[in-house]
């Protein structure tokens, strides 16, 4: 059992000041499990407790090489001494838009934003200023940050789906959001071609852009069927839609080009965060150049952050190491020989299981039957995942307590690593079946 002294007394200090004791709701584990992280090396994060733990969350997938990694903290240290926010343009920019439009197909011009949230909020303005419309088809399980013009789900957490997948209610994952922009969202099934195409030829003089997840980063890192992005593709072709691609988990995690160059499909507009930065807070949004012209000639986009010098040198050092060296193509490789050890310990128990994903995210789903949708995982066993992840946790190895969100892959993971997990692993799957 770990002691976790420390992070309960300063839960506590910190419920006086922060709502539930932290700076994000996610962040809530429950009073007595709630961590306060005090640093970061590698694939691995210590508590202010001291225990150590394999870290698989990666802060929401961001930190794609490692913790602290020395050759983006280098540039960042030597970056800061010149002064970081002016609110004017500095030449760093234009580097780091250079790479990212080198790197990304279709991708003509960039801007910068803060958050992923920004970059899709900035994205869906783009697209509603082109197509001179206002609906957005957005699909089931995905996430697309906190703006209040996409937080909206399908029955999550309630027994029961709706059976039409042509029109599922939907919900807003908060309070406080304003009824009119449920209006404006058009929700499907994820991986549904049918569905979506006779909902397009229904409502396509309404859609501004369908905005689509390539894997679904908030539901098991669910892959696309084999053809389901190319027909988004050819719908907004054929209708006039702009296609939004939200890569800020997939941008510079699948490929170099993200989603893009590993689908073999190019969107209208893309969105990227997360890994662009190593784990610094940086995002752009991005595309062809007849919609990103827009901005400046009706179309209004800033930020007094936006563009700063530390996230501009991170992010410039992150993508300088991913084209110049294997680092994606080691994530890769890491992932794969992890999936290969958690198979290894499955096998050892009559349990039905699937490995989903690409292997520098992915999920371990407790189920028959490989999924496609996000209707599948209520069908999973995710109770028993969420028992598998907390005897995981407790034994020094880090996944997400909620079963919806994928494992994601650093660089510096390492064998041993993977061997303790894997050993972590079947102690947790014992003590669950128990």
């Amino acid at each position: 059992m770990l002691r976790l002294n420390n992070s309960n007394a300063l839960y506590q200090q910190a419920t006086e000041y922060l709502p539930m004791g932290v700076s994000s709701n996610f962040r809530f584990w429950g009073e007595g499990e709630t961590r306060y992280i005090a640093r970061g090396q590698g694939a691995h994060i210590w508590d202010v407790d001291d225990n150590r733990y394999i870290d698989y969350r990666m802060g929401y997938g961001p930190v794609i090489l490692g913790h602290a990694d020395p050759r983006v903290n280098a540039a960042v240290v030597e970056a800061i001494q010149l002064g970081t926010t002016f609110a004017m343009s500095i030449p760093e920019e234009l580097a780091v838009a250079g790479k990212i439009s080198a790197m990304c197909p279709g991708v003509d011009m960039v801007r910068f934003a803060n958050s992923g949230t920004e970059a899709v909020m900035h994205a869906l303005r783009l697209a509603r200023a082109y197509t001179r419309r206002e609906k957005i088809i957005m699909f089931e399980g995905q996430y697309h940050g906190l703006y209040d013009g996409v937080m909206f789900t399908s029955t999550v957490g309630i027994d029961g789906w709706t059976s039409n997948r042509y029109s599922p209610v939907i919900f807003p994952f908060s309070s406080g959001i304003p009824e009119k922009f449920r209006d404006l969202i058009i929700m499907l099934p994820f991986n549904d071609a049918e569905v979506l195409s006779d909902v397009v030829e229904q409502s396509w003089h309404e859609v501004a852009a369908i905005l689509v997840e390539p894997i679904l980063g908030n539901c098991g890192g669910i892959m696309p069927k084999d053809g389901f992005l190319q027909t988004i593709r050819d719908l907004c072709d054929e209708n006039e839609i702009v296609m939004i691609m939200d890569e800020v988990k997939t941008g510079f995690r699948l490929a170099r080009g993200g989603a893009q160059e590993y689908f073999g499909v190019t969107a209208d507009l893309v969105t990227y965060a997360k890994s662009l930065g190593n784990g610094y807070p940086v995002a752009a949004f991005g595309g062809k150049r007849d919609l990103m012209s827009q901005i400046g000639e009706g179309v209004s986009h800033g930020g007094t952050y936006v563009g700063n010098r530390l996230s501009m040198a991170a992010a410039n050092a992150t993508l300088d190491i991913m084209q110049q060296t294997d680092a994606l193509a080691n994530v890769a490789n890491n992932g794969r020989k992890l999936q290969t050890a958690i198979r290894e310990v499955l096998s050892l128990f009559d349990i039905p299981y699937v490995i989903e994903g690409h292997p520098s995210l992915f999920n371990i789903w407790f189920a028959e039957e490989p999924p496609y949708e996000f209707r599948d995982w209520k069908g999973s066993d995710h109770s028993f995942y969420d028992a598998v992840a907390a005897g995981l946790i407790a034994r020094g190895v880090m996944p997400e307590p909620d079963s919806r969100e994928p494992w994601f892959i650093c660089e510096a993971l390492s064998d041993q690593d993977i061997a303790e997990t894997a050993q972590a692993l079947e102690e947790s799957v014992r003590a669950a079946l128990n």
